[in-house]
């Protein structure tokens, strides 16, 4: 498995992973009919962000024949000077490879070459990601929101890392 920058051509990809994440990791959370259904995420933005990402980003694979994971990082969006783990998603049948893990640890060291911290949010019932996280060091740090998808109101939870020392910047 190799874990490198993404590129336009791998939109197809990062779609796919995205919605079969989203498939088999959030059937307690949202209908499980209309997330059978598909076509929930937009490949041609995943594409446009690939081509021209915003002032920030990077957004990586792990690649074995095909796309089996993704992870998008840059500044957080909560305001503050930390950078964010925006997404990480690997496809279902590879999870428990260590894609997950190699995808985490490259996303951490883009983010450690511009912040001291970084942040993800995550659902709040989605206790295999929370415990990745965990285990990776990552810890609640009390932030939490709401946001609607299908209809639904999901609870997230903010996650927060120190990935260097103030001292540590080079």
């Amino acid at each position: 498995m190799q874990v490198r920058p993404a590129t336009a051509a791998d939109a197809d990809g990062i779609a796919r992973v995205q919605e079969r994440g989203w498939q088999r990791a959030y059937r307690h959370v949202f209908p499980p009919g209309r997330l059978d259904a598909g076509g929930f995420i937009n490949v041609e933005r995943w594409r446009t962000r690939l081509e021209r990402p915003p002032p920030g980003w990077a957004t990586f694979v792990a690649v074995e024949s095909s796309v089996v994971g993704f992870a998008s990082v840059g500044p957080s969006r909560d305001g503050h000077a930390a950078g964010e783990v925006y997404a990480i998603y690997v496809d279902p049948d590879a999870w428990g490879t260590g894609s997950g893990r190699a995808l985490l640890e490259r996303a951490e060291k883009r983010l450690a070459r511009d912040y001291d911290d970084a942040v993800l949010w995550v659902l709040e019932e989605n206790p295999r990601a929370r415990r990745f996280y965990e285990i990776a060091g990552w810890k609640p740090d009390g932030g939490r929101k709401e946001d609607v998808w299908f209809d639904v109101t999901a609870k997230e939870v903010r996650y927060r890392k120190r990935l260097r020392t103030s001292r540590s910047r080079s």
